[in-house]
């Protein structure tokens, strides 16, 4: 069975407008097993990240301190502009689907 659609101007635009996602940004380190499992799942999930190793800049470690208002452990994890917390936290999002809700928003 062969199925022809055919789709006006109007739709051939919003196909092609990607799914504006939220900004997710993870504070790492390159010696932290939490760092890993949280990319992991994020990568999983599919959802993209911007990683910002703070064990490599000084610049990226002022980020982080005002990012996430002088958090002493990594993984911390900011997505639109909001910290949710860790590893942890990430798993308990995704295990309660908040994590899916909070990246339709």
């Amino acid at each position: 069975m062969l199925l022809i659609c055919r789709y006006n101007e109007s739709h051939r635009k919003l196909l092609k407008q990607p799914k504006k996602m939220p900004r997710v940004k993870i504070f790492s380190t390159g010696t932290c097993p939490f760092c890993e499992k949280a990319k992991h799942l994020l990568t999983r999930l599919h959802i993209p990240y911007e990683e910002v190793r703070i064990d490599q800049s000084p610049a990226a470690l002022k980020e982080f301190a005002r990012a996430t208002r002088g958090a002493r452990t990594v993984p911390q994890i900011i997505i639109d502009g909001k910290c949710i917390g860790g590893f942890v936290e990430l798993t308990e999002l995704h295990m309660d689907d908040e994590l899916d809700e909070l990246m339709e928003a």
